[in-house]
């Protein structure tokens, strides 16, 4: 995807998080609970995005990949520090201060089957975040609705389907949509094509590559695969327990890693070819 030419000449990240903490209380009692400890989802995170890149972030399933997203986007209130978007600190602010900021930062959720509303038709789904922003409405909310769903490959006869008559690599394609209606500038992606056939994968990777160009989008792309970050990104971070492990430029993670967390991603990519698995597992672990 596009270079981050913005963190080369210096520019202000459009994305800088620093010293990020997330904690959830564990209590006790069957009432009114008492707090016996805490756990550290995201612990001490610190990484910045330049505008136009695509920054990778990989680890396996409970390292705190979407507790951290949705701790950046404040739809969780974080426990301690900073999150700057377009220069701006966002950490804690409340809902109504948030709100003239949502535009400019849009989430591609992982399920495609449960972040559909069954109830509404595609149409009502794609148009729901211009209703709710006030940015159209009547015929011009339709049209422009109409025009994001050719703009990501369905047709415009799909506008009056339910979720329930698409494919999962559609409504995939329902929920970037959406996520474009109101020109966002950053689109956090958790996890967007774990759930989907290794084709429609692609698809969909290249369909986010062309909107990237197209609309000047920055992205944070979330995966446990690291064979798939590899692919889409500029710069990759590796996320275990909690914490950044290592980060920095796709070829130095992934052809001189440092860290044993991040060599042991790499060796569990599927090789195509035997003769170099057989070497890989001849070797031994990483």
């Amino acid at each position: 995807m596009s270079g981050g030419a913005g963190a080369d000449r210096g520019e202000v990240p459009l994305l800088e998080v620093t010293d990020l903490v997330k904690h959830f209380p564990v209590k006790r009692g069957l009432l009114l609970g008492r707090e016996v400890d805490q756990v550290a989802a995201v612990d001490g995170v610190s990484f910045s995005i330049a505008a136009g890149e695509t920054l990778g972030l990989v680890g396996e399933s409970g390292s705190g990949k979407s507790t951290l997203c949705r701790t950046i986007l404040q739809l969780l209130k974080p426990s301690a520090g900073s999150v700057r978007f377009e220069g701006r600190e966002i950490a804690g602010l409340s809902r109504r201060r948030m709100r003239p900021l949502r535009p400019r930062m849009q989430m591609v959720f992982q399920d495609p089957y449960a972040s559909l509303n069954p109830r509404k038709r595609v149409g009502q789904i794609v148009a729901e975040p211009l209703r709710l922003q006030r940015a159209a409405s009547g015929t011009e909310l339709r049209r422009r609705a109409q025009e994001l769903l050719d703009r990501v490959g369905l047709a415009t006869e799909h506008y009056d389907r339910f979720p329930h008559e698409f494919s999962g690599g559609q409504r995939q394609r329902i929920g970037i949509a959406r996520a474009l209606a109101l020109q966002p500038r950053l689109i956090v992606a958790d996890e967007p094509v774990s759930s989907l056939d290794v084709s429609i994968r692609a698809q969909i990777v290249n369909l986010l590559d062309d909107l990237q160009e197209e609309f000047g989008l920055t992205y944070l792309f979330v995966a446990h695969d690291i064979g798939v970050v590899r692919h889409v990104s500029d710069r990759i971070a590796v996320m275990h327990k909690g914490r950044i492990v290592e980060q920095g430029p796709v070829d130095q993670v992934c052809g001189r890693p440092g860290d044993p967390y991040t060599k042991a991603l790499l060796a569990a990519v599927p090789v195509p070819d035997p003769r170099e698995a057989r070497a890989r597992r001849a070797a031994g672990p990483v």
